[in-house]
């Protein structure tokens, strides 16, 4: 096979020397990025060619913390996060009943708790739009379910029903369920329910819609953050499908429930060491396991040290000791261990049990993780630099459109340090970058813009908020390429462009560095090349 040489535009290496006048790829690799003169002549005379035109070629994206199976799913649900008032949210589930009168039930997603009066959704809301079938409604952040009287009905949840460990069931001021079901209870009930429900079928069309809307926006490679053995099996159906091969590059965390029983516990990290040793391919991996310590704070779920607005508080879903075993055993095996935590109580733990696997298991080489770090108190990223922690963060997150409710739940100045990506940065720490799909938009342009402005990739006529905190744009995709992949222990192989690297890229229609980084909300991603083909491709190259 011929080389092929990329001229003409931006190149963005990603690398030491991060800009490249052309790139030349030689089946799966990188062969060379750099100047011109040098490029054709690694090429050599009988290369392919391709114009840029002034377009931006960087290194393909890896979504370093996305939940695969959901994200396919979702995409097939009713959207929700851009209905800003009750009136709007009922509106669409009477158009998905009346489009759909046969469906068994209504399934929606991404609502947003400042779009319901009080911030208070109840089941009697749902009722009044859609009655006569259950309706499932998932939170914009995923840690949260609404949903209708059908539905409780359909879960048998009454009020006998017990709140189960790490989360609990909405009650009305008589004892009695009120629709909401909260952190482990939503995953107890309603998700628990609609995945026994749902067939191979169901999320084999999920997984398709995962992979070709992240080739489409010019991701290459994936880190799950809740597998489990559907989604294990899903992924490797979609596998063999192309004869083992897959369109991206896959590494999983394995989901780990917190049972209250430390054999149970422990069993399931076997159970990942297990997947790791036995499922070893380019494309599809177990990297780890997945902790979810507390929730989130538009919930009032994620655990504090200092009380929220209203006086509330949040425990942890996995209190130290109980996360102590799990992590240490997870360390001695090998695993790479994500812990979910957003609250300053929940990281403080998170490093704590890490601190603690360390001095158990001695000297070794080891990258674990801790998710989201909202809001983490002064100090935490110079212990996370210490420790060796990667910070995984999403700028989604941040965007203004969503953030008042964020802001309202906690009502001081802990507000003034939301998303404080550049203190990770200055202390040392490895910061990958994410988008959490489907909690947030999977589009990787769009959160590239939201990390490099502090503005709104939701709706634009947001001011930008703490744009102290924004990062400069190379930076950013420094963080959403070589680092993300770095996070999952492959920045020795892919995440930037340079000789014996993975042909792992995209070309945007645009080049942001020159029309602004506006112009990241308009963007295309017109190829994404994975392992040197072309995986995504509009014909406009």
């Amino acid at each position: 096979m011929s080389a092929t040489l990329y001229t003409g535009g931006r190149i963005f290496t990603a690398g030491d020397e991060p800009w490249a006048d052309a790139l030349v790829v030689d089946d799966e690799t990188v062969v060379f990025a750099g100047d011109l003169a040098r490029a054709r002549a690694a090429a050599g005379p009988d290369c392919a060619r391709v114009d840029l035109a002034g377009r931006l070629l960087l290194p393909g994206f890896t979504d370093a913390h996305t939940h695969l199976v959901m994200m396919g799913e979702a995409l097939g649900r009713v959207g929700l996060t851009d209905a800003r008032s009750l009136d709007e949210i009922q509106a669409r589930l009477r158009a998905a009943r009346a489009a759909d009168p046969g469906a068994a039930r209504v399934l929606g997603r991404g609502w947003l708790f400042d779009s319901v009066p009080g911030g208070a959704p109840t089941a009697a809301m749902l009722d009044a739009a859609v009655a006569d079938v259950p309706v499932y409604l998932d939170a914009n952040d995923y840690h949260s379910c609404w949903v209708n009287s059908a539905a409780l009905a359909e879960l048998g949840i009454t009020r006998e029903t017990p709140d189960p460990l790490g989360g609990r069931l909405g009650r009305d001021a008589d004892g009695e369920p009120d629709g909401m079901l909260y952190e482990t209870a939503a995953q107890a009930h309603a998700w628990a329910f609609l995945a026994a429900a749902a067939g191979d079928a169901d999320r084999d069309e999920a997984v398709e819609r995962t992979l070709a809307a992240y080739l489409a926006t010019g991701v290459t490679g994936v880190v799950d953050m809740a597998f489990d053995e559907l989604g294990l099996a899903a992924f490797q159906r979609a596998a063999a499908r192309r004869d083992g091969r897959l369109p991206l590059r896959v590494a999983a965390h394995w989901f780990i429930e917190n049972t209250g029983d430390e054999a149970a516990n422990l069993a399931q990290v076997a159970r990942a060491a297990e997947l790791a040793e036995s499922i070893r391919s380019p494309w599809l991996r177990i990297a780890g396991i997945k902790l979810v310590v507390d929730g989130v704070i538009d919930a009032c779920t994620a655990a504090m040290r200092h009380p929220y607005a209203d006086g509330s508080n949040a425990e942890p879903i996995w209190s130290l000791d109980d996360l102590k075993p799990v992590v240490a055993a997870a360390d001695a095996a090998g695993l790479q261990v994500a812990l979910h935590a957003i609250g300053d109580l929940a990281s403080d733990i998170a490093l704590d049990a890490l601190e603690h696997a360390s001095e158990v298991n001695g000297p070794r080489a080891r990258r674990h993780r801790i998710e989201h770090l909202e809001y983490a108190a002064p100090g935490t990223a110079e212990r996370m630099a210490r420790l060796g922690v990667t910070a995984s963060m999403q700028p989604v997150h941040a965007d203004p459109a969503i953030f008042g409710n964020w802001a309202a739940m906690l009502g001081d100045d802990r507000v003034d340090r939301a998303f404080a990506w550049p203190e990770y940065v200055a202390a040392g720490a490895l910061l990958a970058f994410s988008t959490d799909a489907p909690t947030a938009p999977h589009e990787a342009l769009p959160n590239m813009y939201i990390a490099a402005t502090r503005g709104s990739a939701l709706d634009p006529s947001f001011a930008p908020r703490h744009p102290q905190f924004a990062l400069p744009l190379e930076q950013a995709l420094g963080h959403a390429t070589r680092d993300a992949a770095a996070s999952v222990g492959e920045g020795d192989r892919r995440g930037r462009l340079a000789a014996g690297m993975a042909a792992d890229f995209a070309v945007v229609d645009v080049d942001p560095f020159t029309a602004g980084a506006e112009s990241l909300l308009r963007a295309r991603v017109v190829r994404t090349v994975v392992a040197g083909r072309a995986e995504y491709d509009t014909g406009e190259l």
